[in-house]
């Protein structure tokens, strides 16, 4: 650790692990950034770019490992909501902290090839608790219509659902990158090509003009779902449904994820799921456009 200065301000330097998503934007050309949120394990930065991820999380050991997380092996500084930052040219710089990616992980690990005959059904996902938006008509909407390869009826339930619910991140947005991430995921592992078409349009339209309908943190994570990047509980969950690790401690580090965006995200790969094993295989017949 050394010690230098940088505008009139007296910087540590560290060094940490980030998600490879973040690497275009860190490597770009240093950028102003603002603090959105603080708190004792994260901060999250909005920076003034059109890349995504244009929000950051800055998070210690304690804090969820999402997929636009620079990880920091200290104490994070003591910053508030619309304090500068800056974000680029390798770095981030925050408060009084100079902080320096030097290892990677990847937020979109792939699966490899699953039998789709050898997935669970969706109850296997029971048990997280009750979701933000039980029995809501989108919710119900976007799953039998997703199950059934019906486009127009996917699509028009995940736009009902962008930004619904309150708080950082609203439940129609984890459920939604609950779904996304799963079609990606199992859709490629099964060779589900039905699967992996109706993920891109759904990414598309939840993409779109997401950062005016929602949260900028929950934008972000949009973003990052739709490109099957996602954080290590939600990965952990769906390798326990393709046979690679034990399923029942995964899903209880899922479900135990904030308020409710652990079951919202279950309740997403669970819709996911059902699509997967409905469009795979020789009852993927038919559908409607």
């Amino acid at each position: 650790m050394t010690v230098g200065t940088h505008a009139r301000r007296v910087r540590t330097h560290v060094t940490g692990a980030a998600s490879a998503a973040v690497r275009p934007v860190l490597e770009s050309p240093r950028r102003p950034a603002r603090v959105l949120a603080a708190f004792p394990a994260g901060v999250y930065l909005e920076i003034r770019t059109e890349l995504e991820p244009s929000v950051i999380a800055v998070v210690t050991g304690a804090a969820t490992r999402l997929p636009n997380a620079v990880l920091l092996a200290g104490t994070l500084p003591r910053v508030t909501m619309g304090d500068e930052a800056f974000v680029g040219d390798g770095s981030v710089d925050l408060g009084g902290l100079s902080l320096r990616a030097r290892r990677w992980w990847d937020p979109a690990p792939p699966l490899g090839e699953v039998d789709p005959a050898a997935l669970p059904p969706p109850s296997a996902l029971a048990g997280c608790g009750e979701p933000g938006l039980a029995g809501n008509d989108a919710i119900e909407l976007l799953a039998a219509s997703c199950a059934s390869g019906w486009l127009l009826g996917a699509v028009t339930a995940a736009e009902r659902l962008v930004g619904l619910g309150p708080g950082l991140t609203p439940s129609g947005d984890d459920v939604l990158a609950g779904l996304l991430v799963t079609l990606r995921h199992l859709g490629r592992a099964t060779g589900a090509a039905r699967a992996l078409d109706l993920a891109g349009w759904l990414a598309a339209t939840v993409t779109f003009d997401a950062r005016t309908r929602t949260t900028p943190i929950s934008a972000t994570l949009l973003h990052c779902a739709a490109r099957g990047e996602s954080c290590p509980e939600v990965i952990a969950a769906l390798r326990g449904l393709a046979g690679r690790q034990p399923l029942e401690p995964a899903l209880r580090r899922l479900c135990g994820l904030g308020h409710t965006s652990g079951a919202d995200l279950a309740q997403g790969v669970a819709i996911g799921l059902e699509t997967v094993r409905a469009l795979s295989g020789p009852a993927a017949r038919g559908g409607r456009g």
